[in-house]
């Protein structure tokens, strides 16, 4: 495996696809995943990387203790988060144990991914350093109204926690900022379907 700081060795297009929370990442990688474009989720790997067995589970129990652990000996992320969000300080630690093993499990997946082009889905892209790895930072972007009313209805979190958990994200201009192509998920799904196809077109044409 290639050291944690380096960009995967390939000629192939990397896009970094990321949002605010609720924004609707999920929803478009799905839609690039029926262009056949191969995703890397990092919400996948960061459950992968405290699995059972694995040394990020182990880091985080002997940082925030085993009554984290549920009775099956999986994380209980629930509270995890709820934990994390309270406390900044907290939550800087746990990005320290996750965040490295995430970066190489990246990098060793985009090496044998293949594809057209790679969709690299991270939430965190801009906060976290992660754009090193990608060559194209494409932002999924709805009004933080859009994002209240999402949480409220699909995560059933109170509004007390949803501002805690928006403010603990980067402001989203300075998201956008960074954004080489956006997709307004604010829209219609089929607004954003053909939002898709363009830039699959378009990210074809660049690899």
């Amino acid at each position: 495996m290639e050291p944690a700081n380096n960009k995967p060795r390939s000629n192939e297009l990397r896009i970094g696809l990321t949002g605010g929370i609720a924004s609707g990442k999920s929803t478009v990688a799905t839609m690039f995943a029926e262009h056949g474009v191969p995703i890397i989720d990092t919400d996948v790997i960061a459950r992968q990387v405290v699995a059972p067995g694995q040394p990020g589970l182990a880091a985080v129990t002997d940082r925030f203790g085993t009554e984290l652990l549920k009775p099956d000996g999986y994380l209980d992320r629930h509270q995890l988060r709820n934990l994390v969000f309270a406390d900044e300080g907290q939550r800087h630690a746990l990005e320290a144990i996750l965040h490295p093993l995430i970066r190489a499990r990246v990098i060793e997946l985009a090496s044998l991914a293949g594809g057209p082009y790679q969709l690299l889905v991270i939430p965190l892209l801009v906060e976290t350093g992660f754009d090193s790895l990608v060559d194209r930072v494409l932002v999924v972007d709805c009004p933080k109204s859009l994002q209240r009313t999402r949480l409220l209805t699909r995560d059933a979190e109170t509004p007390e926690r949803i501002e805690l958990i928006l403010a603990a994200q980067i402001d989203r201009h300075e998201r956008l900022a960074a954004a080489d192509e956006i997709i307004d998920n604010a829209g219609t799904p089929e607004q954003t379907r053909a939002r898709v196809a363009a830039l699959h077109a378009q990210y074809v044409r660049l690899a």
